[in-house]
């Protein structure tokens, strides 16, 4: 059989907050070209709607929580065929942790991914990039836009302003306040937070953890508090951490992305369980 014609298992992708699913163009469209379907679903109220109609109208984003998103996306994921392998940017891969406590995949990627509940490891990068939002507790439902200044901070650090203002104007949109909230909450209630996993479950399929040396979001300790939080349970799972030099909290678009989709894409390929229909 020609290795072109050999099944391929289909991906989904899970952007993060404050962006659409365009910020996943690049990587959907690398593994496309490499024969994945890849399905790319927006968060409710973000759907497929364009960054500029969401700014105008962003009132469907007032009072979304993780729950919800988790099940927007177990939905669209059990009516597929086959289990996929998912993976998630920022709170994407956080929203990729829980699906994967859901058994919902054959193998998870989290790309800089947000932090379970009960891992309070808050560096002050973190914590400075979500101030706009947490600073206001009786906001806690709203849908807060992101200010160019802001954006240059958690994803264009790498950049100059003016080169990050032209991504703010492609990309950015409101934030969903409510999963900044919950997330923050969590990090203090294990048991029952909004973000809660099962760090032990011994049936997860394989997961990795990539994160990039100077995000100011997700920096390094954060992935390295989520890989050591699943792994000092003993569970028998497969838990990987990867770090790449030089990579910012826009890991899956700037410059040099190619590096990280197609180490993503083999790792999930090579460690992928055996596909089982949904």
């Amino acid at each position: 059989m020609n290795s072109n014609d050999q099944h391929k298992t289909p991906i989904v992708l899970i952007h993060g907050l404050w962006m659409t699913p365009t910020s996943w163009t690049t990587w959907a469209e690398y593994f496309r070209a490499r024969g994945h379907e890849v399905i790319v679903p927006g968060w409710p109220g973000i759907d497929d709607r364009s960054v500029a109609d969401i700014r105008r109208n962003p009132a469907a984003l007032k009072g979304v929580g993780l729950a919800q998103i988790a099940d927007h996306y177990e939905r669209i994921i059990r009516a597929l065929p086959e289990k996929p392998i998912i993976m998630g940017h920022s709170f994407g891969g956080l929203l990729t942790q829980m699906l994967a406590d859901r058994d919902l995949g054959v193998a998870y990627v989290g790309v800089t991914p947000g932090q379970p509940a009960g891992i309070t490891t808050l560096p002050i990068s973190t914590v400075r990039s979500g101030f706009p939002v947490l600073r206001n507790p009786f906001n806690k439902n709203g849908a807060s836009p992101i200010s160019k200044s802001h954006f240059h901070y958690t994803f264009g650090n790498d950049l100059s302003r003016a080169e990050s203002d032209k991504l703010w104007e492609e990309f950015a949109v409101n934030s969903v306040n409510r999963v900044f909230f919950e997330g923050v909450a969590a990090a203090f209630n294990e048991k029952s937070g909004a973000s809660h996993v099962d760090y032990a479950r011994g049936d997860r399929a394989p997961l990795l953890v990539i994160t990039g040396e100077i995000d100011h979001v997700v920096p390094p300790v954060i992935g390295r508090a989520i890989v050591k939080k699943y792994s000092q349970t003993g569970s028998p799972a497969t838990v990987a951490y990867r770090e790449f030099a030089g990579r910012t909290h826009r890991i899956v678009s700037q410059t040099g992305w190619e590096e990280v989709a197609d180490y993503a894409l083999t790792w999930a390929t090579t460690h992928a369980e055996v596909p089982t229909s949904n």
